[in-house]
């Protein structure tokens, strides 16, 4: 992906705060400019001592045949093809702003369709998993439904790579240690996110997140995803699935034309970065 990056000007960077269940970003909206801030204003931003803090930030372009594109940033600065909370919170800015009930996003993974749920809650299809070991990526070819890893996890791509356990109880887990070291793990050349899921029913599941060049967060869309997939190919739950983070709740809905995510989004405030 080769997009024009800028460093922050003298006038500032206009920004807005979003969320959705406590996964917190910043949102840039460059659809006149064009530009992408760079990988050191990125980092400097998410500082959450020095800057504004963000668990991801996404930058909205202008779209060529779609309502507009999408680019994600990890806090760490480098990018992700894909960020399901985010796209909720962007599809409900901008229909918000153009009075639309759907609105077709791009992203680096793919064009995703966004929905207006009803009662404040907001939808999209994130795709089709990615089920085969090329496309997670990951080193080599291999059983994706059981890695050989301790644990027996499962492989998943949603845009992002995904390592999912499945766990007695996910508070005993402490993701602080077991995070960074599976996030890292040499069976993933661009490095993964980290869910560990406690089945409830059939139907319902807990969740916690490690996410890649994050960390802890208290939700995302796209381990959610992952996680209802990766339960669902083991037979543990069903495709519609309502996912506990300890943000709040979210309903995945894995069908033939995709994964559907449903949730809330909340636009906390603007602001002006001067780093």
């Amino acid at each position: 992906m080769e997009l024009q990056q800028n460093p922050v000007q003298d006038a500032g960077l206009p920004f807005m705060k979003m969320h959705g269940l406590g996964n917190d970003f910043v949102v840039l909206d460059a659809r006149r400019s064009g530009a992408l801030p760079d990988a050191a204003t990125v980092a400097a931003i998410a500082d959450r001592h020095r800057g504004v803090g963000f668990d991801q930030l996404a930058v909205i372009l202008p779209g060529q045949n779609t309502d507009a594109k999408l680019v994600f940033f990890n806090a760490d600065g480098s990018f992700s093809a894909a960020c399901g909370n985010a796209t909720r919170c962007v599809a409900r800015f901008l229909m918000d702003e153009s009075g639309a009930r759907t609105l077709r996003l791009a992203t680096d993974h793919a064009v995703l369709l966004a929905e207006d749920a009803g009662n404040g809650l907001t939808r999209v299809n994130m795709g089709p998993p990615v089920l085969d070991w090329a496309g997670i990526p990951l080193a080599h070819d291999i059983d994706t439904l059981h890695l050989p890893i301790a644990g027996d996890p499962v492989a998943t791509g949603m845009g992002n790579p995904h390592m999912t356990f499945f766990v007695p109880d996910a508070d005993e887990v402490d993701l602080a240690s077991f995070g960074p070291p599976h996030e890292h793990h040499p069976l993933y050349p661009q490095r993964t996110n980290v869910e560990v899921v406690q089945v409830v029913s059939p139907d319902e599941i807990i969740l916690r997140i490690w996410e890649r060049g994050t960390g802890i967060t208290l939700a995302s869309g796209s381990c959610s995803c992952a996680a209802v997939v990766a339960a669902a190919r083991r037979g543990l739950t069903g495709r519609r699935v309502r996912v506990n983070v300890p943000g709040g709740q979210l309903e995945i809905d894995w069908r033939e034309d995709g994964v559907w995510m449903t949730g809330p989004t909340a636009h906390v405030f603007d602001g002006v970065w001067r780093g």
